[in-house]
Order: C-alpha cells, then structure tokens, then sequence
C-alpha cells in the first residue's frame, strides 16, 4: 500500500510536519506521566483508525516497559481493572475529547473534574495538547492512507 501524499518530499507538508514533530518533542517531555502519554495517544488513534499511530505507539510503549496485557486492554479500558484512576481519568478525557461530534457536550464536566483529581494544571494542558494533537496527526496520516506495520522505536524522535 503506497500513501497518497509523501510528507517528506512536499516542501509545505516537510515544514508543517516539523512543526509537529517539535510539538510532539515538547509534549513528551512534559510532566504528563510518560505512560499515561502512551496510552492516551494509543487509545486516541485506535477511535480515529489511523493504523500508523497505533502502530507507533504501541512500540513506543512496550520499549519503556509497557505489557502487552495494558496495551490489549486500552480499547475496553472500562471494563480492565488494570489501570490506575489517573490513567482512568486521561483515558475517559481523551476519548470525549476524541468523539466531541458524538457528544453535544463535548468533555463533560465530570470528566473533567475527575482528571482535576489527579493531574495538576501543566499536567492538564498536557494532557488537552496531546489529545488535540493526535487526532490532527491521526487524521493527517488516515486522509492520506499513510501504511503501517514497519515503524521502528525511536524513529521519530
């Protein structure tokens, strides 16, 4: 399968794409738990399909120690025991703030005052940050089919 755009040889998509590739530096060195992180951006690409972010960010996790048993489990988080509340709280965020099209509402405010909970004001803009920013890239990389399956840890970083 062949993507339909190459954001390397495109000037304007190389720039813009840099720009992404900053933010998503900032992003994961920011004080958000860096497992939290994962998860957040593994389940975000699951809702969205973009098979290239699952791909990534599931090597991701499992080379900082991740189990498999945890990635398995994102897509059905509520009913897994095996997640902390925090992590809990990111993931119902993320997921509202994913689907805000299914939901008049968007993130309801008890989502929102449960991830208060346990997560402080930086970790919080972190935390909005990294939703928004992989559904942009999901959907950047879903638009143009981009392949998946050959992303090696480390690669983007």
């Amino acid at each position: 399968m062949d993507a339909r755009l190459n954001y390397r040889t495109s000037r304007t998509a190389k720039k813009v794409m840099g720009h992404f590739m900053a933010l998503g530096k900032v992003l994961k060195e920011s004080a958000l738990p860096a497992e939290t992180q994962e998860l957040v951006a593994l389940r975000v690409s699951q809702i969205n399909g973009c098979a290239v972010c699952v791909d990534m960010h599931a090597k991701e996790a499992a080379a900082a120690g991740e189990s498999a048993l945890r990635m398995n489990m994102v897509a059905v988080w509520r009913e897994a025991t095996v997640f902390t509340e925090a992590e809990r709280a990111a993931l119902a965020l993320a997921e509202q703030g994913t689907r805000i099209a299914d939901g008049a509402d968007g993130v309801s405010d008890e989502v929102w005052a449960n991830a208060a909970k346990h997560f402080d004001e930086e970790q919080l803009a972190s935390l909005v940050i990294s939703v928004s920013f992989m559904n942009t890239v999901n959907r950047l990389n879903v638009i143009t089919q981009q392949p998946a399956g050959d992303y090696q840890v480390g690669q983007l970083h």
